[in-house]
């Protein structure tokens, strides 16, 4: 069965659009043609290095423009111990951020011996590290990185009203660096960063449209932090973001659909739909680079009370 993942933006706009029970309808029937029902993949992340970035993303807490002017870094025993107990809550995969432009070369060395430490426990590995340079990307393949996470953020359009150290196509560069070296890609956006529905719909076609769509994209709920530009941010609609979740399905059918930051501030209802329009993948843990997350015992209540199972 061929697969379409190539539509115009216009296209893109009339499933948006569509009314919500047919978008849903939609949506799930997609995702039972490609997934098992009534399972979810649990990854869990991990901030290996926190704070002083030289960048001024508005909605992030470790720019030093916004006060963070210390750096934080773990040891490789607390990353074997924090993936332990990832594995031990449902994760299979196990994803080490790093605060910063791009990687020194003492970074890299660490996350590349990190990555065999977590592969002997049999869980996958991602990384998020900045941007890449082609012989970086390569170093890490040959570690054995099974994803590397470099999300857009949101369209290209409002991209310069969020961040202005960095140009949406160093994005997209990064992401083909990251193909051409044969790492598989995990890469999404924010929403509530004060754009339109437009630019959510704008973003995932740009995403369906790449050579080779991400096999794994985080959509994730703003969280407003003190003392960033987007502090005060309101709140998205949950039914347009519950329509951003559907229209990833539809137009990336075999990628995994995360529901990642600010999952800790949505009703269980509203999750609950995100799952049936798509969403089939979650961050497990207190914690994820920065902000608090969902607990696990509040997870695994939820899961239960829905039917579903962690995929292993």
């Amino acid at each position: 069965m061929s697969i379409r993942t190539q539509y115009t933006v216009e296209e893109a706009k009339s499933l948006f659009s569509l009314p919500f029970m047919d978008l849903l309808y939609k949506s799930h029937t997609v995702h039972r043609e490609h997934f098992p029902g009534n399972r979810i993949q649990a990854s869990s992340l991990l901030s290996i290095k926190t704070g002083k970035c030289p960048e001024d993303c508005s909605y992030c807490s470790q720019s030093s423009r916004y006060g963070s002017h210390t750096s934080v870094q773990v040891t490789q025993e607390e990353i074997r111990e924090k993936a332990l107990r990832a594995k031990e809550c449902g994760a299979t995969r196990f994803c080490m951020g790093a605060s910063g432009r791009r990687p020194d070369g003492d970074d890299l060395d660490f996350v590349c011996e990190s990555i065999g430490i977590v592969k002997e426990l049999g869980l996958e590995t991602c990384a998020t590290l900045g941007m890449l340079t082609q012989d970086e990307a390569n170093r890490l393949a040959d570690a054995g990185l099974d994803y590397y996470n470099h999300n857009v953020d949101t369209s290209p359009h409002y991209y310069k009203n969020i961040i202005t150290t960095r140009t949406f196509e160093d994005r997209i560069e990064t992401i083909r660096i990251v193909q051409k070296a044969g790492i598989r890609v995990c890469s999404g956006g924010i929403l509530g960063l004060g754009e339109t529905n437009d630019d959510r719909i704008h973003m995932l076609t740009i995403l369906a449209n790449l050579p080779v769509p991400p096999q794994s994209i985080p959509i994730n709920k703003l969280v407003p932090i003190p003392h960033t530009p987007l502090q005060d941010a309101p709140s998205i609609d949950p039914f347009d973001f519950i329509r951003t979740i559907a229209l990833a399905r539809i137009m990336m059918p075999t990628s995994y659909i995360r529901l990642s930051a600010g999952r800790s501030s949505m009703e269980d209802t509203m999750q609950a739909l995100c799952f049936f329009a798509g969403a089939n993948s979650i961050f497990v843990g207190d914690t994820l680079l920065t902000t608090s997350n969902t607990k696990i015992e509040n997870d695994k209540m939820l899961l239960t009370r829905l039917n579903l199972v962690f995929e292993e």
